[in-house]
């Protein structure tokens, strides 16, 4: 086997030639040199320049080191780097991610468990200290080059690595730390940009320690607690993207402890902090111990600290500036350290019921009712009862829930709702038995021209309730699951890819609904069934300027145009649907579409863009 040989360099910009050699100047002697972007006075393309980076890999090398400007690295990031290569020469290693990303809230599982590595997740595979082979240096050059001017680098990366099989890791802590200079490529918008745990001094140690097989990953982003939530089973590898609260709802967490939050519930960014931090401390000790790398190792206390303390900051950066996060970090990490340890007590209290043969609580997937009963925290081959939450049953005979047309993208998000709201879910066929059902939703209606689902509730065993069925008209549905090729999705798709957002008809109107909305409101209307048989759960109409200014700030800020209307315009489509039913009564949609925009931009950037490629 060949020794590994590392050749490294500085990517850069004229303007900030001088950071970039001075960077190099921090390396050993011959450590990193300074390569140029080609075009200097083109359009600013953060790819134009890593593939000149990654050209330039040195003759003889075995790896090559690509490391933007403006980074800071570890004392010992060169010994560290080379030990790594020598332990997974195949793998590609990110250096560094930031403190608001899911490989940022990997690397925090890493740090419970004493890893020095932690396999990468359903994300962009952060490249702005990065470590690739030669030859999947050299073949991602050729697959850049065809794809100039699409997306960002570090998806193209990320889409490269996971259609190749490359192994990807990031290191724990990270061995690199961004400076934030400013952003040539765009990216100010941001804010502040900083690494997950960053300790200058860390010691070399085991680099072969590695975690891997995460299902599940809690992160504070854009100020939401979220996670991202592997789906357990065959078929390509696919992630779920939900909220903490009402993933930990469906773990069995009562509400009113979630919206106390640890006494932190008055304090939006508090309480954020928490939800993820308490998010970390249930899944984790159940889960963790049986993940591959997840035993043998101590964890280091300083480095677990420090990527708890990182959960508020990175929750807040995109409306905080530096000195607002500063004032801000002793009293957020403190809020993080007591989510963990509130997340760990719920935890064994669950454990302890389970051990004294507690049964399951209503709501819990029903044993028997077939393959696809819903378990937590993705969806399984197999039912196992879980703590899930407890809602009032308006509803008392539906016991039993199928779902027809869930094997779709949008309704796995969706069937994993109503399991979240504590519905005994089953997913079904159409062609299947449904009569050992109490209610059937069939999901097919959700297409990209309408969005409409179908409630059908049986008669009641004792004849005191026939049966009935319900149409819901959902409007302008979006969010993760959802495609592309709708007028919602291609401006989001246009602003991922930094195109400009084109827009035909600025006046006319949209009925936005997002997916977590619309498994809200088929849960509410299986509790209270509404008078009317057709509902209309649109909200308030925005306009397609509207829209495309929202896209704007929500994803990211690109020119908007507007286009003139086209044979394929299709806002106007179907509008009788949205008009020919009532609203549903005790019900509104609660996702601001700003933060729906957000949550969709992010599926279609990690998942979407392996079902609807360009």
């Amino acid at each position: 086997m060949t020794s590994p040989r590392l050749s490294g360099v500085v990517m850069t910009h004229p303007k900030r030639r001088e950071a970039a050699e001075k960077l190099a100047l921090t390396a050993p002697p011959g450590a990193l040199r300074v390569v140029m972007d080609p075009d200097p006075t083109g359009t600013p393309s953060v790819l134009r320049t890593a593939l000149a980076a990654w050209s330039s890999i040195e003759e003889g090398a075995t790896h090559q080191l690509v490391i933007q400007d403006d980074m800071m690295l570890s004392e010992n990031f060169f010994e560290r780097v080379r030990l790594a290569i020598k332990a997974m020469p195949d793998a590609a290693l990110a250096l560094f991610a930031l403190w608001d990303s899911r490989n940022g809230a990997a690397v925090r599982w890493g740090a419970m468990t004493g890893a020095r590595w932690v396999g990468a997740v359903n994300e962009y595979f952060p490249c702005v200290a990065i470590v690739l082979p030669r030859p999947i240096a050299e073949g991602f050059v050729t697959y850049g080059r065809a794809r100039l001017g699409a997306w960002p680098d570090d998806i193209l990366m990320y889409r490269y690595l996971r259609e190749h099989d490359v192994p990807r890791y990031v290191s724990v802590p990270n061995l690199a730390e961004h400076e934030d200079r400013g952003s040539i490529s765009g990216n100010a918008f941001r804010g502040p940009r900083r690494s997950v745990c960053f300790l200058p001094s860390d010691p070399v140690g085991d680099e072969g320690s590695r975690l891997t097989g995460l299902d599940m990953v809690p992160f504070f982003k854009n100020g939401v607690a979220q996670c991202a939530v592997r789906i357990v089973g065959p078929g390509p590898r696919r992630w779920l993207h939900l909220e903490c609260e009402t993933y930990l709802e469906g773990r069995g967490v009562p509400s009113a402890l979630l919206q106390q939050a640890g006494g932190y519930g008055s304090d939006p960014d508090s309480r954020g902090t928490w939800l993820t931090a308490f998010a970390m401390g249930l899944h984790g000790s159940a889960r963790l111990a049986d993940l591959t790398g997840a035993s043998g190792y101590e964890p280091d206390p300083i480095v677990l600290a420090e990527s708890l303390a990182t959960i508020g900051p990175g929750g807040i950066s995109h409306t905080s500036s530096e000195d607002r996060i500063a004032e801000r970090r002793d009293a957020l990490a403190e809020a993080a350290t007591q989510g963990l340890a509130a997340g760990r007590e719920k935890a064994e209290e669950i454990a302890r019921r389970r051990t004294r043969g507690r049964p399951a609580p209503t709501g819990a997937p029903k044993k028997g009712l077939g393959p696809k009963s819903v378990d937590a925290p993705g969806i399984r081959t197999s039912p196992q009862p879980m703590e899930t939450r407890s809602r009032p049953e308006a509803t008392p005979r539906v016991k039993a829930l199928g779902v027809v047309g869930s094997a779709t993208p949008v309704g796995e998000h969706i069937l994993r709702g109503l399991a979240d709201r504590g519905h005994p879910v089953v997913a079904v066929e159409p062609a299947e038995d449904h009569s050992p059902f109490d209610a059937v939703i069939d999901l097919r209606g959700l297409r990209d021209t309408e969005a409409t689902a179908t409630i059908r509730i049986g008669a009641a065993p004792d004849g005191t309730a026939p049966p009935i069925s319900y149409t819901l008209r959902a409007g302008d549905l979006y969010g993760p699951g959802c495609s592309r090729h709708t007028l919602i999705g291609q401006l989001v798709w246009d602003a991922l890819r930094s195109q400009s957002l084109l827009v035909e008809g600025p006046a006319d109107p949209l009925h936005p609904l997002y997916v977590s909305d619309l498994a809200d409101a088929l849960s509410h209307a299986l509790r209270t069934p509404p008078a009317q048989n057709v509902v209309t759960l649109a909200g308030p109409a925005v306009t397609v300027a509207e829209l495309a200014r929202t896209v704007h700030r929500a994803v990211r800020p690109m020119p908007i145009e507007e286009a003139p209307r086209s044979a394929t315009h299709t806002v106007d489509r179907n509008r009788a649907l949205l008009t020919d039913g009532a609203p549903l009564p005790g019900w509104v949609p609660r996702t601001e579409l700003a933060r729906g925009l957000h949550g969709f931009a992010q599926w279609l950037a990690y998942e979407g863009v392996a079902l609807m490629p360009d």
